[in-house]
């Protein structure tokens, strides 16, 4: 049953992802009703009173705390919740202690609904995306990872820098693994419809010094350096979740490179990894399988590979 308060999202962890989500929905003016949702009450609580004393700033919504009940007439779940990798731990221990997480929610939210889009952006965000689709049997095209979203955004602004244009006229994607494995499709990245070599070798010496592999390492550590500095990363991931909910609730069959669940595009199957997806009111209504090089596919392979084993060890 869909909500009869329009444009009804609920947000599982009020932690630095979920609050700040949360506080970047409530300024998109995307979303009528907002929920959170932590094992934490009373830090839920906080949240929602320090975030329902700005509304007379904004426009009207109903933000509030509440129990898994909440899901039944959700229109999009988020999910936050989970901790990140600790000292001394490994993305593997991270894997499977998020995995287990990720069941028992899933398990909760079936309680309710089988309708709600679940938009998954906790760590690992492609396994815990497998999980949430396979652990109950929902439906694959409604569950979506913010998967290279934002790995994607990071590449553009750096390509930006470099060659001193708007980010918004840079396009290309991140595409595989959120993580160490992920690949940069510079076959397909483009300014101005000009492919990203040809554009360099035509802008009068501005482009000198670009290495394609330390653009890569800059984007791909680009968490790691902000956890290095700040002990947390947010701000990035929550705008990613503020533009696939837009996607979303406005169906606009956007093209994000969100995390989904492959059955064969590319030759890939059986795991969960970004490729460039057309993204609406139902979920993913289709996957891009672009013309990669030879190169590139190779490498997206063997990011699949990668999250292959790291789902194993998740689900022993």
């Amino acid at each position: 049953m869909k909500s009869t308060n329009p444009n009804k999202v609920v947000i599982i962890g009020a932690g630095y992802v979920g609050a700040t989500t949360a506080f970047t929905l409530m300024h998109s003016g995307l979303v009528s009703e907002m929920v959170l949702i932590d094992i934490d009450q009373k830090k839920a609580e906080g949240e929602v009173m320090d975030l329902n004393h700005s509304l007379s700033f904004l426009k009207p919504m109903n933000i509030k705390v509440g129990g898994y009940e909440e899901t039944e007439n959700a229109d999009i779940i988020i999910m936050t919740a989970g901790p990140s990798i600790p000292p001394g731990g490994t993305r593997l221990d991270l894997a499977r202690n998020n995995s287990k997480i990720m069941r028992e929610v899933m398990g909760q939210i079936v309680q309710y609904t089988r309708d709600a889009i679940i938009l998954v952006a906790s760590n690992p965000v492609d396994i815990l995306t497998q999980v949430a689709a396979e652990s109950v049997g929902y439906d694959p095209k409604k569950v979506i990872g913010s998967g290279t979203v934002l790995d994607s955004s990071r590449f553009r602004y750096l390509l930006s820098e470099h060659c001193n244009i708007d980010a918004r006229n840079i396009h290309g994607y991140i595409l595989g693994e959120h993580g160490d494995s992920e690949v940069p499709a510079w076959s397909l990245t483009n300014i101005a419809g000009t492919q990203i070599d040809a554009y360099c070798n035509q802008c009068e010496g501005q482009c000198t010094g670009f290495n394609k592999d330390e653009i890569l390492a800059k984007v791909r550590d680009a968490g790691y350096d902000i956890l290095e500095r700040k002990a947390a990363t947010y701000y990035g991931v929550s705008m990613a979740i503020r533009r696939i909910v837009e996607a979303i609730l406005r169906d606009e069959n956007a093209i994000l490179t969100v995390s989904s669940v492959q059955t064969g595009h590319y030759g890939i199957s059986d795991i969960a990894l970004s490729v460039p997806t057309i993204v609406n009111a139902e979920g993913i209504d289709q996957i891009l399988e672009l013309p990669l090089s030879s190169d590139e596919h190779t490498l997206l392979h063997k990011s699949a590979d990668t999250l292959k084993e790291i789902l194993k060890y998740a689900n022993s």
